[in-house]
This record gives C-alpha cells, structure tokens and sequence, in this order.
C-alpha cells in the first residue's frame, strides 16, 4: 500500500479518539459499576472492557464513608473518570439533589442524568428531565444526559447545554438490543455532541451495531455484569466496539436487491 492510500485512510486506534466536556478517551465503552457480584468481579470485568469511564450510581454505591466497603478501593478513579449518575431517581428534584451531594462528596463535575417514570417500564420521564438538566446546567454541571429516542427532546437538550445526548436502545435492563436503528441514525444525524447508545445493550453485536450506526461510544453495565461470565463477556463488548467503530469508518458496502457475482463476469473461458 503507497503512502497515497495510507493517507486517506480515516484515523484508527490510538488515533481515534473521542472528547466530551474537554476530556479526552480512547475507548468508546463506557462501563457501570453495578449489578455485580462482588467488588472484586467489578474491577476484574471493567479492566478487560478497555473502559477509561466508569458510571457510578450515587444512591447505590458508597462513595463517602471510609467504614465501608469502597469502590474506590477496587475501581481507581485516579485510573478511569468517575461519571455519578441519577440512577433510582423519579423526580427533577431528586436528581439535582443527588448530583449535588456527588459533587460535595468527590467533587465530581461531569455526570449522567437520568430521571425515570415508573416500572415496569422505566423510561425516560423527559418532562423531569428537561428541568434537572435546566437546574444543574445553571448549577455549573457538565451534564451528560439519558433519553428517549427521540429527536426534537434530543435537539432540545443539546440547545440547552448537555454536554452528551445518550438516548435508550431499548428499556434499561431489557438486554432487548437497539429496537429503533433508523431513529438512532437520525439523532446521531442532527447532533453537535457526543451521542451514546445507552440502555438495553444485551450483547456484543448489540454493541457493534450502535458503533456501526455511528455512535460515539456505547453505555452498559446490564449486559456485562448479567452474563453468565461477566470478564470474559466484557473482553466481548471491548472488541465488539472496537469491531463495530472500524465497520464504521470503513463504510460498508451498498445494500441491493439481488445478487451481485463475486468474480468478474469478463474474460470467462468458454
């Protein structure tokens, strides 16, 4: 291959990373801490995920006292960002609260906001979280923010400051994978942030279809810590990625009605 063609090549691996608020990351998988069974097998899975970001649900983890078990001890954060999220909150208020209290406790700036309806459903109640996201914005958050898959909600959140839109692939925890590919590639059309597939990943190729739809990067904790054995499916998820961003990059080929012969039809011997 001549240096010609080696230049049009769009960027890979090291050099194709991605920015949200001003920091930067190599690995598009983005990891929970939840869910597991233990804090050890949460360390263990999210080092092979390649993860450089971590969620972390403020109302579930302990994160301020020393007495107890802490995740901190077993998930560095001088290693991998730390993203406390609002997960179990059902009103606005809640969700600011929580955020706040985050920020008092590690000084966390940078975080996920989720305000969910009721079950069994769990979806996202927009209404809530259009004002949270108004009243943490205001506070001085960098707020990376969950959401339905649609897109005048999606545009609505970025005008108002989100630093990334992360719509649902499917309900949170479902494993169900992405249910509405052609919505996602519109969100992902009209964004001027990072947008993550977040909820509802089930498996790898759930994985690599949102990468190959051209999300930014991908958010899932469910799929990993649920699997039947949690490291090896997070050694999954990393390729799966990784696999899914190059497809990406690539541009695969057109879809057609028929078959097209894989050997010229020229020159044939007769």
């Amino acid at each position: 291959m001549d240096g010609t063609v080696q230049a049009d090549l769009p960027q890979t691996d090291a050099d194709d990373c991605w920015t949200v608020a001003g920091r930067r990351f190599r690995s598009r998988l983005v990891v929970g801490t939840g869910k597991y069974k233990d804090l050890e097998e949460t360390a263990a899975a999210i080092e092979a995920s390649g993860a450089e970001m971590v969620t972390v649900a403020v109302r579930r983890v302990n994160v301020a006292d020393p007495k107890a078990p802490m995740l901190q001890d077993h998930v560095d954060p001088k290693k991998y960002t730390y993203l406390p999220n609002t997960a179990g909150c059902h009103t606005a208020r809640d969700a600011v609260r929580t955020l706040r209290l985050a920020r008092e406790a590690g000084g966390w700036n940078l975080v996920k906001l989720e305000v969910l309806g009721p079950p069994p459903h769990l979806y996202p109640d927009m209404t809530a979280t259009f004002e949270a996201a108004e009243a943490l914005i205001k506070d001085g958050f960098e707020v990376m923010v969950y959401c339905s898959d649609d897109p005048i909600g999606a545009k609505r959140l970025e005008d108002m400051g989100c630093v990334a839109i992360m719509p649902l692939g499917a309900p949170i925890g479902s494993g169900l994978g992405i249910q509405n590919p052609a919505m996602l590639s519109m969100l992902i059309e009209q964004a001027k942030v990072p947008l993550l597939v977040d909820a509802g990943v089930g498996t790898a190729s759930d994985a690599a279809i949102g990468m190959e739809l051209g999300c930014t990067a991908v958010l899932l904790n469910s799929a990993i810590a649920h699997a039947k054995h949690p490291i090896l499916m997070a050694r999954a998820m990393k390729a799966a990625v990784e696999a899914g961003r190059l497809s990406y990059l690539a541009g695969r080929m057109p879809r057609r009605m028929g078959a097209d012969p894989s050997s010229p039809l020229a020159g044939l011997i007769r």
